[in-house]
């Protein structure tokens, strides 16, 4: 290996952690205003909160598509370019919600945001390739869940002073836009069709003939998806077992995670606050997850970190819904935030170190599990709020905390973390 090669993956270290960050800082502020959004676009527009659901819905279908297409335009597409299409689609999809007169053009806009923040979340890896990507990447998605803190707050803040608190969403376009004019600076990163279909433990060599080391990137997900009989009959029964375990406890800690993240701001109003006071009051969840993400996974001799995790966050859970005080609810979106944080790190992690399969294919089953979870978990919550109310339908979490425990015991094969 060249002194050139050496020094590769630090060259650039700089701006492409400035560009990613960018990225997911601006996704983390969409994300987390979602949230915020759905009890003031009920208001604006006229609807039930619970129709306001398919806010998720839009983002997981976007996720899911990215998820299958994705990595057959990046066989074509440059990552800069690739970069520059999700943020625009992104920072449209942000406009659109903010001023959206009607339904309908709401839900056009999180389709955009999934598109374009699935497009965002797939290159970040690559831009960030290296021995050190690990930790560039912590270092990004750490500034991101902090930035997540601030777009409850200022939705409420705007929304208190007389215009709509969606307005707010506007802010997450020009960083968004300045994004892809810096791509256009940058040198020209060639299509990854030279990664496709090599095995897990042989470098990227691209035409410069440097060597990459492999990252878990969803280079093969579309043909890797599936559980398929082609696929047992090469990767053994056993694994097959293992990796479906672990795609259900992803889409478990998902599913939690994003019934606090939609439906926390709505639980609020349900209280009796106003509903900027409640948008204000919304920044309790992210504020414990970034808490929590600080904090990292609790590791106490064999037990598993998310047996301490599930039970924090299912305290919060009960918070939540066994009381109708302001202050209560608050306080257990903090500490549900604070139990929720670390387990979709933790069961992700646990997918992607699956042995009998190669990193890639299971971060694409990771990313298929994500969107099942955003897809249908808000949507329930919502169906059964109309049933019961919204304070009775947030036990549903309690189930999904229970399996995910059960299924986070020490098999006779792997250590699920």
């Amino acid at each position: 290996m060249t002194a050139g090669t050496e020094t590769r993956p630090e060259s650039g270290t700089r701006g492409d952690e400035i560009r990613i960050g960018i990225a997911l800082s601006a996704m983390g502020f969409v994300l987390a205003g979602l949230g915020a959004c759905v009890a003031i676009l009920a208001r604006d527009l006229d609807e039930p909160p619970s129709r306001l659901a398919l806010l998720s819905s839009g983002f997981a279908v976007g996720l899911l598509v990215v998820a299958l297409v994705g990595p057959r335009l990046l066989r074509s597409w440059s990552i800069p370019t690739a970069m520059a299409f999700g943020s625009v689609v992104c920072a449209f999809g942000a406009a659109l919600i903010a001023v959206a007169p009607a339904y309908a053009v709401v839900i056009a806009g999180t389709l955009c945001v999934g598109l374009g923040g699935a497009m965002l979340t797939l290159v970040a890896p690559l831009m960030l390739n290296g021995p050190t990507a690990a930790v560039r990447l912590s270092r990004v998605n750490a500034v991101a869940s902090g930035t997540g803190i601030l777009a409850p707050l200022t939705i409420g803040a705007i929304d208190g002073l007389g215009p709509s608190g969606r307005l707010a969403m506007l802010a997450a376009a020009p960083p968004l836009l300045l994004l892809a004019v810096l791509t256009r600076r940058t040198s020209t990163i060639p299509p990854v069709t030279a990664a496709v279909g090599r095995p897990a433990d042989e470098p990227f060599r691209p035409e410069s003939g440097r060597v990459e080391q492999p990252v878990a990137v969803l280079i093969d997900s579309a043909p890797a998806v599936g559980l398929g009989r082609k696929w047992r009959g090469r990767v053994g029964r056993q694994v097959v077992m293992d990796v479906g375990i672990g795609w259900l406890r992803v889409v478990l800690s998902v599913s939690v995670e994003f019934c606090f993240v939609v439906w926390a701001v709505a639980r609020l109003v349900a209280t009796g606050l106003p509903t900027a006071t409640a948008a204000l009051l919304g920044s309790a969840f992210p504020i414990g997850m970034a808490a929590g993400r600080a904090i990292g996974p609790i590791r106490w001799r064999g037990w598993s970190p998310v047996l301490p995790s599930g039970a924090l966050a299912a305290c919060g859970t009960l918070m939540v819904s066994l009381f109708d005080s302001p202050a209560i609810v608050a306080l257990g979106l903090v500490v549900a935030g604070l139990g929720v944080a670390p387990l979709y790190p933790v069961t992700l992690a646990s997918l992607v170190a699956t042995p009998g399969l190669s990193s890639a294919r299971l971060s694409a089953i990771g990313a298929m599990a994500s969107g099942t979870a955003i897809l249908l978990a808000p949507a329930i919550l919502a169906v059964l709020a109309r049933a019961v109310d919204l304070r009775t339908a947030y036990l549903v979490t309690l189930p999904l905390i229970g399996v995910l425990l059960l299924l986070s015991r020490r098999s006779g094969r792997t250590s699920f973390v």
